[in-house]
């Protein structure tokens, strides 16, 4: 009989596109994938450790395999396997344990799915992590995530992603090419372009190699990559988002009016603390270029609160800052100290409870930002792309410049895509649209 494999992933896109390639080698090797929530052989986390939360939920998930099949074998990947991989291997039930560099090769370790009364660990030193492995998501959801760039240079004060996958490395132009070709004839929709910093996109492999090609050359020749409806970028630091490129997707053939452009604080002395690579006077230009040639275009935005040193006068100059300024909604991180960074030994610690203060505070905001955004694109016309799952009777799908619109659940709509016109905000902050008889583009 063939065994079943399942599959659960923390965190961002990037992990995402890596979880879909890793199951498909197991694909290779005769595995049938199967829902976590159902009986499996093998069970593979891909974890998360850029919050405190997404460490905690993993033992959560372990559980979840042990009751879904008790003798099955479980399996940890990803950034926390290699940040604390002796950490995951003493939770009960886990078995094996793979670093960076070790996850892709998941397959050769599992010849025998027998469980172990200790974790085995196979992880590298991070150093070690200096080549790039191409990735994709294809099948797991409406659009495809697509794995251009990994790793990075920064050294944010607050960040264990560059000890987490290493130094900044891209994909091959031709490859990356390829991959979107083979997303393009899986009648995939979207894809979204990701990576750790996609702005760094074109370093080699290697320490000090110099860039072979730009970002911005990336874009250009997606963009003429026939059988894609939508490409989107998704997070891309302040100070590589290039006027250029603003320009080629203001007037690209598939590139959607869509940024989420991390801020971290909108204090100048927090941004120094954090080592972040701009000044909150850079973030204005960029909002304000894309909204000078994309007036309709929504702009996300990452903040953190809490930092070390953030004062009340810190964090409400954050918090005029974003209500003065033309983004569409926030994504509110919580700051929680992470071992071996800068941050973590720093004067000045914010109480939890403070920071959570702040957070909601910050939370409030992007619900009246998303709103106003919404309210600004009302009586446009605007093309929906819908995605796959019932939620209690609708079907939900995005615009192209992200406005999340709602209708009656009709299996026949998933995965098309429609011009509509935006005009009614439901109860629950939703576009809502009542199809009579539509025809998908």
């Amino acid at each position: 009989m063939r065994k079943k494999v399942a599959f659960y992933t923390l965190g961002c896109k990037l992990n995402f596109s890596e979880t879909s390639t890793i199951a498909r080698s197991f694909t290779d090797e005769e595995f049938d994938r199967v829902d976590f929530s159902e009986h499996a052989d093998i069970y593979v986390i891909n974890t998360c450790s850029v919050t405190e939360n997404a460490d905690k939920r993993f033992k959560t998930i372990v559980k979840q395999a042990q009751k879904a099949n008790p003798k099955a074998f479980v399996a940890a990947v990803g950034c926390y396997a290699q940040l604390k991989p002796q950490e995951l291997a003493d939770v009960h039930g886990v078995d094996l344990v793979l670093g960076a560099t070790e996850k892709f090769k998941i397959t050769d370790y599992i010849n025998d799915l027998s469980k172990n009364d200790f974790g085995e660990v196979h992880s590298c030193e991070i150093e070690e992590a200096d080549f790039y492995v191409g990735s994709y998501s294809i099948g797991d959801r409406t659009r495809a995530f697509l794995k251009v760039q990994d790793g990075c240079d920064y050294k944010c004060t607050y960040c264990t992603i560059p000890l987490a996958r290493g130094i900044s490395r891209s994909d091959t132009m031709a490859n990356v090419l390829k991959n979107a070709r083979e997303i393009s004839k899986q009648n995939i929709k979207e894809i979204v372009l990701t990576g750790v910093n996609i702005g760094d996109y074109g370093k080699g492999e290697f320490v000090n190699k110099k860039h072979e090609h730009t970002f911005l050359d990336l874009v250009t020749e997606l963009d003429k990559v026939e059988g894609i409806e939508r490409l989107r970028i998704s997070s891309i630091e302040p100070n590589l988002l290039k006027n250029e490129t603003i320009d080629l997707v203001s007037k690209s053939r598939a590139f959607v009016p869509h940024f989420h452009i991390p801020l971290q604080s909108g204090s100048n002395d927090i941004l120094k603390k954090m080592k972040r690579r701009y000044l909150r006077e850079l973030y204005i230009d960029r909002v304000s270029k894309i909204k000078d040639v994309m007036p309709h275009a929504c702009i996300g935005v990452d903040v953190i609160v809490g930092f070390p040193g953030e004062t009340d006068e810190h964090f409400l100059e954050t918090y005029h800052f974003l209500n003065d300024l033309d983004v569409s909604y926030l994504h509110v991180f919580t700051y929680s100290e992470r071992d071996n960074t800068e941050a973590a030994d720093m004067e000045g610690v914010v109480p939890m409870d403070v920071r959570n203060k702040r957070s909601k505070m910050l939370r409030g905001l992007s619900v009246k930002k998303r709103r106003a955004f919404y309210e600004s694109q009302l009586g446009t016309k605007r093309t929906v792309l819908f995605e796959g799952e019932n939620k209690e009777g609708y079907i939900h799908g995005f615009t192209e410049n992200y406005v999340k619109v709602k209708a009656p659940w009709n299996p026949e709509l998933v995965n098309t895509l429609h011009d509509i016109e935006l005009t009614k905000i439901d109860d629950d902050g939703l576009v809502r649209f009542d199809f009579v008889k539509e025809l998908a583009i």
